[in-house]
């Protein structure tokens, strides 16, 4: 069960309103980077927990925090359209008025689709896409995701930051980009109580590793037609990052054969000319001939 207050996390002042900011301040909410993502991902993860309860806790406690991130993001959107409305009436009442918006840097659905609010969109315009949400059931893995997940949002809040002069914008997405700092660290915590890189790699560390092919397992397979020097990267030689291994750099070379597919299924109606075997006898006569 969620409860809501009223009030905001964190003060959202916008001391000069932006139609244009506004709209790239959707890639925060709706964006593969944003906060509906984390939000989401974090949820989800903590919804399927299966373990230590202390684990979904954290998960639920912080993708209800991210929730009052979009709220925030969601308020400035308001805010930065609001001063906008009489221009906007302007532009209605006179010529190719989504043309302007849109050589104005603003997105017309924040008119024509919203009434001036945000959206659950990306800058472009483009709806949130649930398959961005990650949550495999495998601890490890999720931290991982929800790292990237984080240093990505992170990213973008920086970028946001430098795109603006507005204080109340920059102070917000101060108080965002600290709460992102937090969430990094707080996932890669997670990772250093459950064994560090050692223990939880490869990941899922549940798996025998000797079912699986070793000879290959710390190989870096160049697949430059070139056949250069191996480089002077720690990925190329040296005690595997598990700490399980020796890396080794090789060329790649093929371990397979030639694919040899079977005939087209009649049934999937190919052409004619692929229904026929080497010596050109139609595949459909044979088959005829095999059921009579």
């Amino acid at each position: 069960m969620f409860y809501h207050d009223k009030k905001l996390q964190y003060k959202v002042r916008v001391d000069k309103p932006n139609p244009a900011f506004a709209k790239l301040l959707q890639q925060a909410i709706g964006g593969i980077e944003g906060e509906i993502r984390v939000c989401l991902q974090y949820l989800f993860q903590a919804w399927g927990s299966r373990g230590p309860v202390k684990y979904r806790d954290m998960l639920l406690e912080t993708g209800t925090e991210e929730m009052a991130h979009i709220e925030m993001l969601a308020t400035a959107v308001a805010l930065n359209l609001e001063g906008a409305t009489s221009e906007l009436k302007d532009k209605v009442a006179g010529e190719n008025p989504i043309v302007n918006s849109i050589l104005g840097g603003m997105d017309p659905r924040h008119v024509l689709s919203s009434g001036m609010a945000a959206m659950a969109v990306d800058s472009n315009g483009v709806p949130f896409n649930g398959s961005w949400v990650v949550g495999t059931g495998n601890l490890a893995a999720d931290m991982h995701a929800n790292v990237m997940a984080e240093s990505s949002g992170r990213v973008l809040a920086t970028r946001l930051w430098e795109a603006t002069d507005d204080k109340g914008m920059k102070d917000m997405l101060a108080f965002l980009i600290a709460r992102d700092t937090m969430h990094q660290n707080q996932w890669l915590a997670v990772l250093e109580e459950l064994g560090g890189l050692e223990n939880n790699h490869p990941i899922p560390n549940s798996f025998p590793q000797a079912e699986e092919h070793t000879q290959f397992s710390y190989q870096f397979i160049s697949t430059n037609i070139e056949r250069t020097e191996p480089p002077l990267g720690r990925w190329t030689r040296g005690r595997s990052i598990d700490g399980k291994g020796e890396f080794t750099f090789v060329h790649a070379q093929p371990h397979g054969d030639i694919p040899d597919l079977g005939a087209p299924d009649p049934r999937g109606f190919a052409q004619k000319e692929q229904m026929m075997d080497g010596a050109g006898d139609g595949i459909m006569n044979k088959i005829k001939e095999t059921l009579s």
